[in-house]
């Protein structure tokens, strides 16, 4: 278990649209037009001063700050009654008004992925640069996507690449027919941001207050073409389903809705490669036991699958699911497990799969391979491991994992000695 640990981070902020409530159907727009009145009524050192001011206290916190205030004065003039003949500095004014600070990470990180970075120029002697994605959670408890890169060597030793000191949301060109979800949208990364300084945010009805735990693969297709995978938990605020984010630069991206009966649900994880001309996923479909499912379509998984892994052990008697997608292995499909129990303390184990026929299950883990002790028992969720995908480099096994829903941690085994201590 390695010393390094990510908490949350306060001081990592995004600019976000303030709406004043003046988009919300209970709301009255005369809110936002009495607003941009007062603006419009400011004279023009008035707004010069001000406008200056609140630049010198905003512009090194954030990247290209004056091109978001042109987009979002762009965004509120569409629906308020701004006079033609305004001058740049006023719009910007205007656009800053309807702007808001958000600390994206403010209350926790938590609930990491790991996967082989697409780039690898320059790596050797058995190191492989990864991405991970993580869970970042801010106010009002909004789960958003956000990532950090790095280097791990094949002892298990590994660093991450720093963060950026500004980070920046990708940019979703939704279409206005479109905020339903019920079809993929388009989400782009900043030209000039680096990955570990990009955040998702929710940007469809479903996905309104949160996605959450992302469980990345690397899927290596049929004819050879790799795309870097995801599924993950869109809500609501009131309803879950399952969604798809696809990649395969990590520059951008699409989100788009599991179709069919088994999207109804949470912790869905898929496998890095089909396995006899199927798809096939993971994931906990009556909300204690895993299922395993298969589909001939990548959106879409209409079928419960069949039961998987039960609860077996005192240490995952009140639910078991799985810990992101299976990791292949020349033993067979080495799949990472999550179980519950007394005190509702939730530990990590792993279960062997036949490599041809992943139905048929091998051994399984007695007891935890990993559990919160000490103070890593201290959090917004107490006694809690949870990862969401670790990643074989050479023989190991390394896996970030969620501390308590509130930070992350970092593991890495042998792969031997993990499947030693299965029966």
């Amino acid at each position: 278990m390695a010393s390094e640990r990510l908490e949350a981070a306060p001081e990592r902020v995004v600019i976000r649209p303030f709406h004043l409530g003046w988009q919300a159907a209970t709301a009255s727009p005369e809110r936002a037009d009495r607003l941009i009145a007062d603006i419009l009524a400011l004279s023009e050192a008035e707004v010069e001063e001000n406008y200056r001011a609140m630049l010198a206290e905003f512009d090194d916190r954030h990247w290209q700050i004056e091109s978001v205030f042109d987009q979002r004065f762009q965004q509120v003039s569409a629906g308020c009654s701004v006079p033609d003949a305004v001058t740049v500095t006023r719009q910007r004014l205007i656009g800053a008004y309807f702007c808001h600070e958000y600390s994206y990470a403010a209350a926790a990180l938590m609930n990491p992925s790991a996967v082989e970075h697409p780039d690898q120029t320059g790596i050797s002697n058995g190191a492989v640069r990864f991405v991970m994605s993580m869970r970042a959670v801010g106010e009002g408890h909004i789960s958003t996507i956000a990532f950090r890169e790095g280097i791990i060597e094949r002892d298990g030793s590994f660093q991450l690449w720093p963060q950026p000191p500004i980070a920046t949301s990708a940019e979703a060109r939704v279409e206005v027919d479109n905020v339903d979800g019920e079809e993929p949208v388009c989400i782009f990364r900043d030209s000039d941001s680096t990955l570990s300084g990009t955040v998702i945010f929710p940007v469809t009805e479903p996905q309104r207050n949160g996605l959450e735990d992302l469980r990345l693969v690397r899927f290596e297709h049929d004819n050879g073409e790799l795309e870097w995978i995801g599924t993950y938990t869109a809500y609501s605020g009131s309803v879950i389903r399952s969604e798809l984010l696809r990649t395969k630069d990590f520059h951008s991206f699409t989100l788009g809705p599991i179709r069919g009966r088994a999207g109804r649900n949470k912790g869905m994880a898929l496998f890095p490669n089909t396995v006899g001309g199927k798809y096939m996923m993971v994931g906990r479909q009556d909300g204690k036991n895993l299922y395993l499912l298969s589909s001939g379509e990548l959106d879409c998984w209409d079928s419960d699958g069949e039961l998987l892994l039960t609860p077996k052990f005192p240490w995952e008697f009140i639910q078991i699911g799985n810990c992101g997608s299976p990791i292949q292995c020349k033993e067979g499909w080495l799949l990472l497990t999550h179980g519950v129990g007394p005190m509702r303390k939730y530990s990590i184990g792993a279960a062997l799969l036949d490599r041809d026929d992943p139905s048929k299950v091998l051994a399984r883990s007695p007891t935890p391979l990993l559990a919160a002790k000490d103070n890593d028992r201290h959090g917004y969720v107490p006694n809690v491991v949870y990862s969401c995908g670790g990643m074989r480099v050479g023989e190991r096994i390394f896996l970030p994992y969620g501390l308590s829903d509130s930070a992350i941690g970092f593991a890495s085994g042998q792969i031997e000695d993990i499947l030693a201590t299965l029966v």
